[in-house]
């Protein structure tokens, strides 16, 4: 997935812009992008693949000047973008996954619309939620009839002179959460990038709510699609920073509650060392220490001042290769001990493996116990690109090498108290050569989380899609003391 970040200030925004947006480095390895509107639009877009956020804007920074704007890491395209519509001129970035980007195409295509901007796929999916949004008459017309045409999730912002519109997709699967200081509002996919610039939490959006955010404060533009919420369960498992909140519910908490409820199905065995794989692993296996009462020590540590996350980066070869060079054993922790490796999941396997099991065994480890946080994921994401393709994940090459072919009912094999489940279990701790291998079940996963299970999305491990709610929600004003300035604006330098 991407990450969002906008605010509006009564000065020079940048500041808090340049860093807010830096916060959500973790969701994204492809591209950059910042757009500030001051007299004009300004906008610039880098490659972050071989370097960081920070390294690859600090030559921008000071031609940057304006009281407003937004930022994104994208991990798919380039973003945002400036389109010159019929409504004025704005930039938009977008956060999700669009399943239906081809035949959406196609349709604006045959009604004679163009688009420029370079893509993998038919049309760049930010360049075609922009020009979805001004078929409608106005601008949050056109977002609402994006949103009933799109086949997936898309959350936004765009920017323009009447301020930034956020809008968080219809089910709520990627969050928005808005915040205020002293002189800002600003609005972003993770709250980890509130705190450090004194912004205090006012609201979170809700699914397919759009307001307008400008320096006096928001104003809801429409209240969404009511009670229906889906939000993925792997921001908590894997995707978010542990300082992020979502839905009010601190990730660190959650995955130090999952170790635990890992732990408390652990009864049965006797271990000398509890360990989590870096980083998203640590605190699941905190939370597996602090109810085992074992020690928890780092036989795995990262370098991090040179590698990333290996999962974020679009090439399988430059995950391995990341994975494999990040990952540093230390021998006189490992040697000799019985060890619990707690991992927030296993999509693949091939990492886990190759990177982190495999240097285990070498250095001298007794036994290795691999716990993953979350169950077995059966199905890729259709929402927000979590989980890779269906036939790259492990317990789906269980699956065919026990059944001989890609059975396409799975249901026996997502029931964990099934002979089936234990099987497709049995046959991924071979292949990954642990001494056990127990994932966390659904319902500990949801326990852990804390909201109720229909509240999240679980389609990765259940294949279940929600259903809309057409319940209507409440209308929801917060603090805005003068409308929007109506500056007139000079040409876009882009």
């Amino acid at each position: 997935m991407s990450g969002l970040f906008g605010v509006a200030s009564k000065g020079n925004c940048v500041e808090s812009l340049f860093y807010g947006t830096d916060y959500h480095s973790h969701l994204g390895t492809e591209y950059g992008g910042i757009a500030v509107l001051g007299e004009g639009f300004i906008r610039q877009i880098h490659n972050l693949s071989q370097s960081q956020f920070k390294s690859k804007f600090s030559d921008d920074y000071d031609r940057f000047k304006g009281n407003m704007g937004i930022g994104v890491i994208s991990d798919l395209e380039e973003q945002p973008i400036y389109l010159s519509s019929r409504f004025g001129p704005f930039c938009i970035a977008t956060c999700g996954f669009i399943e239906n980007v081809e035949q959406l195409t196609a349709k604006l295509l045959n009604k004679g619309v163009s688009f420029s901007e370079v893509s993998k796929r038919p049309a760049n999916t930010t360049e075609l939620i922009a020009k979805l949004i001004i078929q409608g008459k106005d601008l949050i017309d056109g977002i609402e009839k994006m949103f009933d045409q799109i086949k997936g999730s898309c959350s936004l912002l765009l920017l323009n002179k009447d301020g930034i519109y956020a809008a968080r997709d219809r089910f709520g699967y990627t969050p928005l959460t808005v915040a205020k200081n002293h002189n800002a509002w600003a609005v972003a996919s993770e709250t980890t990038a509130f705190p450090n610039s004194e912004f205090q939490v006012v609201k979170d959006l809700r699914p397919g709510e759009i307001v307008q955010i400008t320096s006096d404060g928001i104003v809801q533009k429409s209240p969404g699609s009511g009670g229906t919420e889906q939000i993925c369960s792997f921001l908590w498992m894997y995707t978010g920073f542990p300082a992020s909140n979502y839905e009010g519910i601190n990730v660190e908490t959650v995955r130090e509650r999952c170790g635990k409820y890992l732990a408390e199905n652990d009864k049965d065995i006797n271990v000398d060392v509890v360990s989590g794989v870096p980083d998203s692993g640590f605190a699941h296996g905190l939370g597996y220490a602090m109810e085992s009462g074992k020690p928890f020590r780092r036989p795995l540590v990262k370098y991090t001042p040179g590698y990333g996350r290996s999962y974020t980066p679009p090439s399988q070869q430059t995950r391995d290769l990341i994975a494999k060079m990040k990952l540093i054993p230390i021998k006189d922790v490992i040697s000799g001990n019985s060890i619990v490796v707690c991992e927030d999941s296993i999509v693949r396997g091939t990492q886990l493996k190759n990177f982190a099991v495999k240097k285990l065994w070498d250095c001298g480890a007794k036994e290795i116990h691999i716990r993953p946080a979350c169950p077995p994921l059966m199905f890729p994401c259709r929402f927000c690109l979590s989980t890779r393709s269906i036939h790259e994940l492990a317990a789906r090459k269980a699956i065919r090498d026990i059944e001989g072919y890609d059975k396409e009912d799975v249901s026996e094999y997502i029931d964990h108290k099934s002979g089936k489940y234990k099987k497709m279990v049995d046959w991924i701790a071979k292949d990954l050569d642990v001494t056990t291998l127990r994932f966390q079940t659904v319902e500990n996963m949801v326990k852990a989380i804390g909201l109720p299970k229909e509240k999240l999305c679980l389609y990765c491990w259940t294949g279940q899609c929600p259903k809309a709610s057409r319940a209507k929600p409440p209308i929801d004003i917060v603090e805005i003391k003068k409308p929007a300035s109506k500056k007139t604006l000079t040409a876009a330098r882009l």
